[in-house]
């Protein structure tokens, strides 16, 4: 079950959780910087096990010298190996110093002396030992008394007659190490001290250059992050801010922008936003059209009905009160029209998005449609006789949306035809597109006419037709129709040049998959 915090992510920002991974990456890289620590642990190693082979040499070349050669002996070693020997002999006295009888080979540096950098790097390698939990180096310290008893490694390695090593730190923090072994049977012991300041600065080193390319690449990295979540959030905010004003409504002409130069999913969503909201701001302006254009088709034989209904009562001439009664009838019929066309109108789109289309056979269509309406007499006072011809072509459609569609063109043919002058239907295919021709012998329709014929309520009435006949919908509805079916519905002038309208339906054809 997902518990009310497991969403957290989801409610910072995206430049937020852009930075957030890219850095996290880099906090891994970064985490390699511990590892040095185990370099270290190598470097000593290897230091500790050449501590035991010079401390060793050392003591079987003075083990072969003669007594008065010893002194000279450790100064010439000491100067050339870097190294402070001192000899002890059996009791723990010391015998020898190479530092005493000779320039000491090296010294230690003073922190006091150095620069703020060395101090910093100092910092740097106590936070570094107090994470990885290094236990404590104790720090290196010349006795005051000469005895061995300072040394605990002396008396070890008499003891157990092997080489021991004892690492101590400097005064700058870098490690000091000391080799304490035995000399033949004797009983003495020769006891090595080197300052190995090379490995401290060695780790140093490392771990600066890790660290500056792990800079480099965190600013390169939150560069590059708050770059790519400019070119992600900015427009996207933008695009939510200009949803928020089309939400909100206050401002009609808010333009969403598209985005032209963004040929990525950013800008095809952008693009995809703009088109929404210009169908949209499309269907709420067709829709409150479309309620004014209602709210006035019904006020007029409304107004005639009221005015009818109030004159009857005082009227005595029978013949009057039946013309009344005509006039009340026929706007009634007319309202229940308007309704009935506006019904339909209105859930067409609603139903057509829910339809799966099917192969529509045209030919069998249109003349199963004449021959109904042959049978029930609808094709005018003069019966307008109707012809279909044309290619045996299929479409994708629903049967029945298309059959009111050209019930619709057919009767706005009729209603326009001379009596006895022929409607032709005809059928054609191109490409993948099947037409069908309604042209009949009327008026025509003007140039400037063709479109305004589609919208609804707009209606021109045949010479002779009384009013209220056509409700203006009927055109309008068949181009509805039409386009949710992907297709076209337009008008033009016959093709053989005579008079009289040509609508032409094209709708996508048929396809066996």
């Amino acid at each position: 079950m997902t518990g009310p915090g497991s969403k957290w992510p989801w409610r910072t920002s995206l430049t937020a959780r852009i930075l957030a991974v890219n850095i996290i990456a880099l906090a891994l890289l970064a985490g390699s910087l511990f590892y040095i620590d185990s370099y270290r642990k190598e470097l000593l190693a290897e230091r500790f096990i050449l501590a035991t082979a010079e401390a060793q040499i050392a003591a079987e070349g003075l083990a072969e010298n003669r007594p008065e050669d010893v002194r000279e002996k450790l100064v010439r070693i000491g100067a050339g190996q870097d190294l402070r020997l001192r000899l002890y002999d059996a009791k723990g006295k010391l015998v020898a110093d190479s530092f005493e009888l000779g320039e000491p080979s090296f010294r230690f540096v003073d922190p006091k002396s150095e620069s703020w950098l060395q101090d910093a790097a100092r910092v740097l390698d106590r936070g570094m030992d107090f994470l990885l939990g290094t236990a404590p180096i104790p720090a290196y310290v010349d006795p005051e008394e000469t005895g061995a008893d300072h040394w605990p490694e002396i008396a070890e390695a008499a003891a157990s007659d092997a080489t021991v090593i004892v690492q101590r730190r400097a005064p700058d923090s870098t490690p000091v190490i000391n080799a304490a072994t035995p000399i033949s049977d004797k009983g003495a012991v020769l006891m090595t001290t080197r300052n190995a300041r090379d490995i401290t600065q060695n780790v140093r080193d490392a771990r600066q250059t890790l660290a500056i390319i792990v800079g480099a690449a965190l600013a390169i990295s939150i560069l590059l992050s708050l770059f790519l979540a400019r070119t992600i959030a900015q427009p996207l905010r933008t695009l939510v801010r200009a949803a928020v004003r089309v939400r909100s409504g206050r401002d009609r002409q808010v333009e969403v922008p598209r985005l032209p130069d963004r040929r990525d999913e950013i800008g095809m969503l952008a693009r995809a936003i703009s088109d929404m909201t210009a169908a949209l701001r499309q269907r709420i302006d067709a829709v409150e059209t479309f309620a004014a254009d209602v709210s006035h088709e019904l006020k007029n034989p409304l107004t005639s009905l009221r005015s009818a209904i109030e004159t009857l009562p005082r009227v005595d001439d029978s013949e009057l009160r039946t013309q009344l009664l005509d006039i009340a009838r026929q706007d009634v019929r007319r309202v229940d029209r308007l309704v009935t066309e506006i019904a339909e109108a209105s859930r067409i789109d609603a139903e057509l998005s829910r339809t799966d289309f099917e192969r529509v056979d045209l030919p069998r269509l249109l003349r199963a449609l004449v021959a109904e309406r042959d049978n029930r007499g609808v094709n005018g006072s003069g019966g307008v006789p109707i012809t279909c011809s044309g290619e045996n072509l299929f479409a994708a459609g629903d049967a029945s949306r298309l059959e009111r569609v050209f019930h619709n063109l057919i009767d706005n043919a009729v209603s326009f035809s001379p009596p006895g002058a022929p409607i032709e239907i005809e059928i054609s295919g191109r490409a993948e597109t099947v037409e069908v021709a309604v042209s009949d012998h009327g008026p025509g329709i003007p140039d400037a006419a063709r479109e305004r014929v589609f919208e609804r309520f707009h209606s021109v009435r045949p010479a002779g037709e009384a009013f209220g006949q056509h409700s203006g919908l009927g055109l309008a509805i068949a181009r509805t129709i039409v386009e949710a079916h992907f297709g076209t519905l337009d008008a033009s002038r016959r093709e053989d040049g005579e008079t009289g309208a040509r609508l032409v339906v094209s709708l996508p054809a048929w396809r066996d998959e």
